[in-house]
This record gives C-alpha cells, sequence and structure tokens, in this order.
C-alpha cells in the first residue's frame, strides 16, 4: 500500500511536524496569557495614576479659587479705602501712576498684607492708569502679572492625569491585542492537533496549512508589540 503523504511528507513527518507546531503554540499561548495580564496591571496602574492626579488637580484648582477670592476681598477693601482717603486729600500715587502707600492709611495696611502673588498684578494695572486709559485691563486680574501657583500646579496635574489615562488606553489596546494572538495560537493548537487525526490527505494538508499560517500571522503581530516584564519595557523591534 502506498505510503501516505501530506504537504509532500510521510504520514509519520507530518506528525512530527504537527507535534512541533503543537509545541510551539503552546509556548506562545502561554507567553501571550502572560503578557495580556502583565498590561492589563499596567491599565489598572495608570488608570489609578490618572485619578491621583485628578484628585490633586482639584485640590490645586480649589485652593488657587479660595486665594482668587481672598484677593478679590482685599483689592475691593482697598479700592474703598483709597476712594476715602483720596476724598480726604491723602496723596496716594506717584506721577507715572505706582501707589506709594503712605504711612499709617489704611489702604497702605491692606496694601502690605496683600498676598504676594496679586501685590505685582495690581502695581502692574496700576502702571497702565486704569483710571484715565479706556485700554487699561478693567482689574488686576485681568494682568499676566497675575499668575496663581496653586493654579499652575492644577493645570501640571491635569497634564499628568491626561498622560496617564492615554497610557492606560494604550495598555489596554496592547493587551487586548495580546488577547487576540491568544486566540489566535489557539487555533493552531486546535488545527496542529487535528491534522494527525484526518484520513484525508487534503483535509490534513489543510488543517496544517492553517495551522502555520495562524502561527505566521500571530507571531508577526506580537513581534511589533511591546513587552511588559515587571519595572522596565522592552521591545522586540
Amino acid at each position: 500500500m502506498a505510503e501516505t503523504k501530506t504537504l509532500g511528507l510521510s504520514k509519520e513527518r507530518a506528525e512530527l511536524l504537527s507535534t512541533i507546531i503543537l509545541s510551539i503554540a503552546a509556548i506562545l499561548v502561554a507567553w501571550t496569557s502572560f503578557q495580556a495580564g502583565k498590561w492589563g496591571g499596567v491599565q489598572a496602574i495608570a488608570f489609578s495614576e490618572a485619578g491621583a492626579a485628578r484628585v490633586e488637580s482639584t485640590r490645586w484648582d480649589t485652593q488657587a479659587g479660595q486665594q482668587t477670592q481672598v484677593d478679590v476681598a482685599v483689592f475691593i477693601e482697598w479700592l474703598s479705602a483709597v476712594d476715602a482717603e483720596l476724598d480726604e486729600g491723602v496723596e496716594l500715587f506717584s506721577p507715572d501712576g505706582g501707589y506709594l502707600a503712605p504711612t499709617g492709611a489704611l489702604s497702605s495696611f491692606l496694601y502690605e498684607r496683600m498676598r504676594e502673588e496679586f501685590r505685582p498684578a495690581l502695581d502692574a494695572w496700576l502702571a497702565e492708569r486704569p483710571i484715565g486709559n479706556p485700554d487699561a485691563p478693567r482689574t488686576p486680574f485681568e494682568m499676566e502679572a497675575y499668575e496663581l501657583a496653586a493654579r499652575a500646579e492644577a493645570d501640571r496635574y491635569v497634564v499628568v492625569a491626561e498622560a496617564s489615562a492615554q497610557e492606560a488606553r494604550d495598555a489596554n489596546q496592547t493587551g487586548d491585542t495580546y488577547v487576540l494572538t491568544t486566540v489566535l495560537f489557539a487555533a493552531v493548537l486546535f488545527f496542529a492537533g487535528i491534522a494527525s487525526k484526518l484520513d484525508r490527505q487534503w483535509s490534513r494538508s489543510l488543517a496544517l496549512f492553517m495551522a502555520i499560517l495562524f502561527v505566521v500571522v500571530g507571531v508577526y503581530t506580537i513581534s511589533s508589540l511591546p513587552i511588559e516584564l515587571g519595572d522596565e519595557l522592552f521591545f522586540l523591534n
């Protein structure tokens, strides 16, 4: 009886090829499953960091809002004191518009107790001569000199949160791709496993062909994916 051939090989060699493919696929299934789990961990950590950064951003933003409220309240009180003192004939401003802070005046008392982040903005606003200059900003809070460290810190944490969230989304995509390759290699196990069990030569050949095809596609896919091994990130290509 003529010896059965599969893909130009004897049946014994076809069974050997199936065994080799099964071994490779089993290792790759374990590897892709491991990587899918690791990237799931990366995703969880990144989302956690994004959430923590958003909490910090909210905290700093709240602090900036409180500081602005203090600045507004002191500024209103200062304007009231300036108005009263001007009515009394007290000299408060220099020819260039700068505030003189006369000794003993209520406006001086308030000016000296303004927060350090607000006083430069007030001085810059007064230099624009807002009383007689219609082009001057309406309040000191519109000046570029009015900068709050708390606001900048809030903005910084927003950037950190967005970066962490993007990292989490990327990790999720990578993990999903590893899961997809796990499915491909599981299909390899199926086709390679049944190849030697089929009676007809063409069906055995087709099963081996599909197994080899899925191996090639799966290996090509994971070769472009990053590898997570703990503290460090590696790339195959």
